[in-house]
């Protein structure tokens, strides 16, 4: 079976190539997608996803994440995380290490610090000088702040995976939450079927649980 991999907006060319890279060597797809978003949530360019995202209205960058794995209908999530700029990873780890599902805000973080992973400041010069701007009103909300990096693969073994990681809205109020860390909504996967990852305004696609529809 030939490997596959796609993902969402300019930027996930980069983030496929670590992706494509397990894959082609036999590697899983949960491996491959984890792997991948994680560069676009270390990029500080990419101005709606991780490290260097647009932060929320208080001026704090919170990301929400979630995998899902098509071979048991696996699925882990965090949601208002701070501090940790590989949220996709920790997110595995709630769905590998705990019998829940989604961990929030300094639960998360908690966790997150258990399992070994580095804090860092999330907020950049760039993002904190468009949060200033936005909040004195000389400027609006930014048109690239929706534009959250979804990402699904197949492997040589016939699995599939699905990746979904965002900061969110930008200046979106203090604990919002959109499609991307909602199993159905950012994001789905199932062996038996397909896998589907969505972007844009996570309102409308919570919605209509997007992802799950499509699948």
């Amino acid at each position: 079976m030939s490997e596959i991999v796609v993902s969402t907006w300019a930027f996930g060319e980069r983030a496929n190539v670590p992706a494509w890279e397990i894959l082609k060597t036999g590697g899983s797809a949960l491996d491959a997608v984890v792997a991948g978003v994680s560069v676009a949530e270390k990029d500080p360019e990419v101005k709606s996803v991780g490290y260097g995202g647009y932060p929320n209205a208080d001026g704090e960058v919170e990301v929400d994440a979630a995998v899902m794995d098509g071979r048991n209908l696996g699925y882990g999530s965090v949601v208002a995380l701070k501090n940790i700029d590989v949220p996709t990873a920790v997110a595995r780890d709630v769905m590998e290490k705990t019998d829940h599902v989604m961990l929030a805000g300094e639960g998360a973080l908690a966790f997150g610090r258990s399992q070994g992973y580095s804090e860092r400041e999330m907020l950049t010069d760039g993002s904190r000088k468009a949060w200033e701007e936005w909040k004195a009103g000389r400027s609006g909300r930014p048109t690239d702040s929706h534009d959250t990096i979804g990402m699904v693969a197949l492997d040589q073994s016939g699995d599939i995976a699905a990746a979904c990681t965002t900061s969110g809205l930008g200046f979106k109020m203090k604990g919002r939450v959109g499609d991307s860390p909602l199993i159905g909504s950012g994001l789905y996967a199932d062996n038996e079927v397909g896998a589907a990852a969505a972007t844009g305004r996570g309102e409308e696609i919570a919605r209509v649980c997007g992802s799950f529809l499509i699948v």
